[in-house]
């Protein structure tokens, strides 16, 4: 079930409509059991929204088909009017994409929808309910001729748009069930490991360990839904000084095109001058049945610099030391050197000068 709520400042310029539309969107899908209210903004949503008994089966919590290129499928929403006045609400489909927050969520009524909110056509784009009611809402799926294969996900809707005058704003709330098409053909499930970069920062122990952080990005480049599982390492050169990361939380589910960041650190890392930072991540694709299968594993490495700087500048003054030590014994030798020679000439000179003058009567 998919739940949100939109407010649209009232007869606002639009700079200042531009900037409310985008404090105030909320949206957010919710994984709730068929046939639940959902309250949303204080609990004033008063319907809810489930999918129809019928031949694909019942209490599903969602809509999911797989399709031919050409062909239509026919489906049912109820939509239940919880409240004590009748409900007015539009029915229109959108297709979805993944948020920030690893959400599954659907485009506003306004953004154009090229995959599941183009082919979904509700029967009616409005319905009014009774208290106590339910309607069903029937909605056909047109996939098109020439529709490429693979996974499409979006949702069905139900939207109020109400007007709240205290704040000033528009309101749209909105409950909708996700719909997931598998269209035939070819399914070519890959995932690419972009972006990857690697930092170390060292500690002031110049024989101690340091922290690293290992950052990449996601890319779903195939045509199937996918997750992953991920595991990353570090290692100094010639794979000595192996570091694993541990475990790694797996990414949302990526649609057919999206990317998702990752940033992972490792701790008690080895500087070893050179570092190499290894991703291997276990793309997982769901069939229709809900069976998760692990496919080949996609690995991808990038090297960096984990140098130790504490010890190489003791290293450094080590050497210096040392040098300066010899570099002052070698200068005292010389000058013990001089000073003898001087010492020598000064006493053959003075004996040279004793003969002259024993020789002189």
């Amino acid at each position: 079930m998919y739940a949100s709520v939109t407010r649209r400042k009232a007869r606002a310029t639009a700079p200042v409509r531009a900037l409310v539309l985008a404090l105030l969107a909320a949206l957010a899908i919710v994984g709730l059991p068929a046939g639940l209210a959902q309250a949303a903004d204080g609990g004033d949503v008063t319907w809810t929204v489930r999918t129809a008994e019928n031949g694909y089966g019942a209490d599903r919590s969602s809509f999911s088909y797989t399709v031919n290129p050409g062909a239509e499928v026919k489906d049912t929403m109820v939509v239940a009017n919880r409240g004590k006045t009748p409900l007015t609400l539009a029915v229109y489909a959108a297709d979805g994409f993944t948020t920030d927050t690893g959400q599954l969520d659907l485009l506003p009524k306004e953004k154009k929808s090229v995959g599941i909110g183009a082919w979904v056509h509700a029967a009616r784009s409005s319905v009014t309910i009774r208290p106590g009611k339910s309607a069903n809402v029937p909605f056909t799926a047109a996939i098109p001729d020439n529709a490429t294969p693979g996974d499409y996900a979006g949702g069905i809707l139900s939207s109020l748009k109400q007007s709240d005058e205290a704040e000033g704003i528009n309101v749209d709330r909105r409950l909708g069930i996700k719909i997931k098409l598998r269209v035939s053909g070819a399914l070519r499930p890959t995932l690419a490991v972009e972006n990857l970069h690697t930092d170390f920062n060292g500690s002031l122990n110049p024989f101690g360990t340091g922290d690293a952080t290992v950052t990449y990005t996601i890319h779903n480049t195939g045509n199937a839904i996918l997750s992953a599982k991920q595991g990353v390492s570090l290692s100094g050169p010639f794979g000595w000084l192996k570091k694993d990361a541990g475990a790694v939380a797996a990414p949302p589910e990526l649609l057919p095109g999206e990317s998702w960041p990752v940033k992972v650190a490792v701790h008690d890392v080895r500087p070893g001058v050179s570092l190499t930072a290894t991703v291997k991540l276990t793309p997982l694709l769901t069939d229709a049945s809900g069976s998760t299968t692990p496919l080949k594993v996609v690995e991808a490495t990038a090297h960096g610099w984990a140098v130790p700087w504490t010890l190489l500048l003791l290293v450094v003054l080590v050497i210096a030391a040392a040098v300066g030590s010899y570099l002052l014994r070698r200068r005292n030798r010389a000058r013990r050197k001089e000073l003898e020679e001087k010492r020598v000439r000064e006493a053959v000179e003075q004996a040279l000068s004793g003969q002259g003058s024993a020789g002189v009567r």
